[in-house]
């Protein structure tokens, strides 16, 4: 089998890549001519745990190709995915469709005999319907059918979310098409995957609803943290008690400064718009993205508090930019929010990331960039964790206190144990637990 996949973005080249895994014959195509440009030489636009070297592997084998021309990738496949983005709009915040839209036209152009165009892009209910119409309308004659397949691929583990997924989910009413994909997927077979074959709307609301559901456990345990903190409760105790009960689980029960990245901000608030166009007000998830909003501002007191109420003049060292680790994604991460904030009150900013740096310097101004924690660390006033890369997990604690002016740790991620912070005489803050507060050297000098 051919298959093309129109956008080289997250979800088209993890998935063109790992099909091309599978042993179908994949071309990717973006009308970004720079991107298809590096991609043939090898260099992958995000950073993606594995992504580069499979990439390579599959080049070499001459099973993934890449270019600019759809109209020969689509003549010559025999389905083709549609990935593209679907960012909200500034409007109203519903996910907007004009690239989906305009790739459908694209296609529908250069269909040549029986072609599955699936929409691989996270889309609102209704839109295989939308794509079918357009292709109908433009080529009356064509031999095709329309397939919703969402993805769920986490990123920093997106290669093993393809490979051994949860589930497979299959949105189409056509039996041929059915096949067709049951064909594609087939490798997945072997261990067992379910595929769930349903209605497109069924599908198209699946992958919004899942990431949503997603998005409220992580607003629950927020919320929790917060009475933890009142009540002298832990958290994480609390969490894990809640996570053995089967019906709950424990992913996603993780205290934080609130969700971030490509998926939940945006899937959650194209609910919430798809739930007021039909008249079924998504209420819960309403409050979640109003709660998660005030999350992160609310952090920013947290940091005020850990530094006796002022940070003007101090350094503040900050520990992870992206969203989320093991990825260069900082598309609406907490630390877009917080370090700007800090700035406002007067903080200088030092910062490391082991992937996000690059991204990061081009909307965060008057940062400080580090090789290292050692470097964000040195004469800090504060070192604020806000993403829990393994590189932050493992610090050298003694010479951390050696290098920073002041021994205060904002951990927002709960990477460290409060015995431990206690015993090295650390300032520790962090989510949903007791908070360890010996005397700052400032409040020292003070009172000498």
């Amino acid at each position: 089998m051919k298959i093309g996949v129109v956008g080289t973005g997250y979800v088209g080249l993890v998935s063109g890549t790992c099909f091309a895994e599978f042993g179908i014959e994949v071309t990717c195509v973006d009308n970004n001519e720079s991107k298809i440009a590096c991609l043939k030489n090898g260099e992958v636009p995000f950073y993606e745990p594995g992504l580069a070297d499979l990439v390579a592997k599959q080049v070499k084998a001459g099973r993934l190709t890449f270019t600019t021309n759809l109209a020969d990738t689509v003549k010559q496949s025999d389905a083709v995915f549609i990935a593209v983005g679907t960012p909200p709009r500034e409007s109203d915040g519903h996910a907007d469709l004009s690239y989906v839209f305009q790739v459908a036209e694209d296609i529908a152009k250069n269909l040549n005999g029986y072609t599955v165009v699936v929409n691989k892009s996270t889309v609102p209910v209704g839109t295989a319907r939308q794509v079918d119409a357009i292709i109908r309308k433009a080529r009356p004659d064509a031999d095709f059918d329309v397939v919703s397949n969402p993805e769920f691929l986490r990123e920093g583990a997106a290669i093993g979310d393809f490979m051994r997924p949860d589930r497979v989910i299959v949105g189409t009413e056509s039996e041929r098409a059915r096949e067709v994909m049951r064909a594609l997927y087939r490798p997945l077979f072997i261990n067992e995957t379910p595929m769930v074959m349903t209605t497109p709307e069924s599908s198209e609301l699946i992958k919004y609803a899942s990431n949503a559901f997603l998005a409220v456990k992580i607003t629950f345990i927020n919320e929790i943290a917060n009475l933890c903190e009142k009540t002298g409760a832990n958290v994480q105790d609390v969490a894990k008690g809640m996570g053995l009960d089967g019906r709950i689980g424990s992913k996603f029960l993780h205290a934080g400064p609130g969700y971030g990245g490509s998926c939940f901000p945006k899937d959650t608030l194209a609910l919430t718009q798809t739930g007021q166009v039909f008249g079924a007000p998504q209420t819960i998830v309403e409050t979640v993205v109003n709660v998660n909003k005030k999350r992160q501002l609310s952090m920013v007191g947290r940091i005020l508090a850990a530094c006796d109420g002022d940070v003007r003049g101090k350094k503040i060292g900050v520990l992870g930019i992206s969203f989320k680790p093991n990825t260069d994604d900082i598309r609406e991460a907490p630390s877009l929010v917080i370090i700007p904030e800090l700035q406002k009150a007067g903080a200088k900013i030092a910062a490391c990331d082991p992937e996000a740096m690059k991204n990061a310097a081009s909307v965060l101004s008057n940062v400080e960039w580090c090789e290292d924690p050692y470097m964000v660390a040195k004469d800090a006033d504060a070192l604020v964790i806000l993403t829990e890369w393994n590189e932050f997990r493992a610090l050298q604690l003694d010479r951390i206190e050696e290098t920073m002016k002041s021994k205060c740790i904002v951990d927002l991620r709960n990477i460290y144990k409060l015995p431990d912070m206690e015993k090295r005489g650390f300032r520790y803050f962090s989510i949903g637990r007791r908070s360890i507060c010996p005397p700052s050297a400032e409040t020292l000098k003070k009172a000498s």
